[in-house]
């Protein structure tokens, strides 16, 4: 079984690739011309028999800074390794492919990126992702120190520390982000009706991630879900008795901020809402005979009298947009709040060597419909921005507006 985590939106997996090595001799010497002609060159072919793909020019390149390179400074006495270079070439591929979720990690990086996908690991407690090209803060956990210092979900990060993040990939953007317990970093962001980009200090610390919230209002009950993990389903299962042991059939599912996570627990929770076999998502891989389509288990224990609305926001990504997506359009649920994140692509981590890994998009996540969650994420059916003004004073004008539905229904 495959686990999805929004953490940062892969699929880890131990499935281990053999790697193309570059085992062909390296030439060096001034006659180039003499050079490239004894290169071994790689021919690759497409579908309809083409060739395509000449890597001459890499081995030119690969023998010209063997041949030439001198480090600018003088007193660099630091020699970049032929694997480093490899490891360089291999992130260059990935970077050409445009896609924030392609990335290859080598050997720090990838032990790094072990170690957050296991939840061991001290930071600021946020998540981010590429929106527009741009880094972009998905949600800041409840409670952490993202949380308390301010930052909101749809913040630009636009500098860590000194350092612009424009030519920074998801991972490099974290590592620095990432640090020990008691550090301090400091976060430029740029913010939606504020003019000037806000710097924010943000004390790091060990991240506790929150799950699951209950409350009562009225004759609404409310289930806030702050992420799908391990254990989500099983503590929404134990929300969902709590409902029923209230006597009402008012529900508020409130996801936002929530980054997501295992596809398994959003495939669980939809389950106690739909029939047998309802469609809950789509995977729709390269090749079309590989696409997989994930129903309900049917556990499917409310009847016609549920009224149910899912609150959403730029916040609300992967597994989130899964589950709203699929009680929205099986006709379950009423979507409020703003259009969510758009999250909607399946990375799977393959080993290349022992000590590295490439995190590569092997398929996009379609709601019921056939809609693509990347496409700009989803539409809530009644759209209401959160007042933050309010919203310090105790007032939360996106629940407000969910209350109100229920309650006129």
């Amino acid at each position: 079984m495959k686990n999805y985590f929004s953490k940062y939106s892969a699929v880890i997996t131990s499935v281990v690739v053999l790697a193309l090595i570059f085992s062909a001799g390296f030439y060096t010497g001034r006659n180039y011309q003499s050079d490239e002609q004894k290169v071994v060159t790689l021919i690759n072919k497409d579908q309809d028999g083409n060739q395509t793909v000449d890597f001459a020019a890499f081995w030119k390149a690969w023998n010209v800074i063997n041949e030439k390179f001198v480090p600018t400074t003088s007193s660099s006495t630091v020699r970049v390794s032929d694997q480093a270079r490899v490891w360089g070439a291999i992130e260059g591929m990935t970077r050409s492919l445009g896609d924030p979720y392609t990335m290859f990690f080598p050997p720090v990086e990838a032990k790094s990126f072990e170690e957050q996908i296991s939840g061991n690991f001290e930071g600021v407690g946020m998540e981010v992702g590429i929106r527009d090209g741009v880094l972009t803060v998905i949600a800041p956990l409840k409670g952490t120190p993202a949380y308390r210092a301010g930052i909101k979900s749809g913040d630009k990060l636009v500098k860590i520390g000194d350092t612009l993040t424009n030519q920074l990939n998801t991972e490099e953007a974290i590592k620095l982000i990432k640090g020990p317990k008691g550090t301090e970093v400091r976060l430029t962001v740029v913010r939606d009706g504020v003019k000037d980009p806000i710097e924010i200090k943000v004390i790091r610390d060990v991240i506790d991630i929150p799950t699951i919230d209950t409350e009562v209002k009225g004759d609404v009950f409310i289930i806030r879900l702050y992420n799908f993990s391990a254990i989500s389903a099983n503590l929404f299962r134990d929300g969902l008795r709590k409902f029923i042991e209230s006597g009402k059939n008012k529900l508020i599912i409130d996801l936002r901020g929530n980054p997501g996570g295992y596809l398994e627990a959003a495939i669980d929770m939809g389950s106690w809402f739909l029939p047998a076999g309802k469609v809950i998502v789509k995977e729709d891989f390269r090749n079309a005979s590989d696409a997989q389509v994930f129903r309900s288990k049917g556990y499917n224990i409310f009847n016609d009298r549920l009224k149910l609305v899912v609150l959403i926001d730029g916040g609300s990504a992967s597994a989130s947009e899964i589950l709203a997506g699929a009680l929205h359009e099986q006709g379950v649920a009423t979507l409020v709040g703003t259009k969510s994140f758009g999250k909607g692509s399946v990375q799977e981590l393959v080993k290349i060597t022992p000590e590295t890994s490439l995190k590569v998009t092997i398929a996009r996540w379609l709601t019921p419909e056939g809609h693509s969650i990347s496409n700009g994420g989803l539409t809530p059916d009644v759209e209401v921005k959160l007042d933050d003004k309010k919203f310090l004073q105790g007032e939360d004008t996106q629940l407000n507006k969910a209350l109100e539905i229920l309650n006129q229904q």
